[in-house]
């Protein structure tokens, strides 16, 4: 790492931390040159996640459009937002420990539906009409009928 100051490319670790979510660690470095002290963060170096999309089409994984998505099937419901990003991070997880660098997004559908399934059955009825794309009543009644609900 080189120093800021004068451009030294060795220093050491005067102190080493994470950061308050865990997801870096916060390093205070002392130039062995000048003596000057600054600060690096450290991140673990993900995969690239593609998904791709039911046109064949692939587009970078973005947690913010799955979150997005759960949070219109849970409006108006008893769902809080940790419960929400809890169950995505769960799901981002679950993909990136398959360490595959491309993932289908009706895998990411599912996934989502078995969440918002165990979290609020209306949200799961809400996410599962937009996703399986329901057209009629008789779909809402069948995936009642799987769900083990009366009509």
């Amino acid at each position: 790492m080189r120093c800021p100051y004068c451009g030294f490319a060795e220093s050491k670790v005067a102190d080493s931390r994470p950061t308050e979510d865990g997801k870096m660690i916060r390093r205070r470095r002392e130039c062995l040159s000048c003596g000057k002290r600054f600060t690096t963060f450290e991140t673990v170096e993900t995969l690239p996640l593609m998904v791709i999309k039911r046109d064949n089409s692939r587009q970078p994984f973005d947690r913010n459009k799955l979150i997005n998505a759960m949070t219109i099937a849970c409006g108006k419901r008893p769902v809080s937002m940790d419960v929400i990003e809890n169950a995505v991070d769960d799901i981002e997880v679950s993909l990136r420990n398959k360490m595959k660098t491309e993932v289908y997004s009706t895998d990411i559908g599912e996934m989502a539906m078995k969440k918002l399934k165990d979290i609020d059955e209306v949200a799961y009825v809400r996410f599962a009409s937009v996703y399986r794309q329901f057209v009629d009543v008789d779909m809402f009644i069948s995936e009642l009928r799987a769900m083990g609900g009366k009509e």
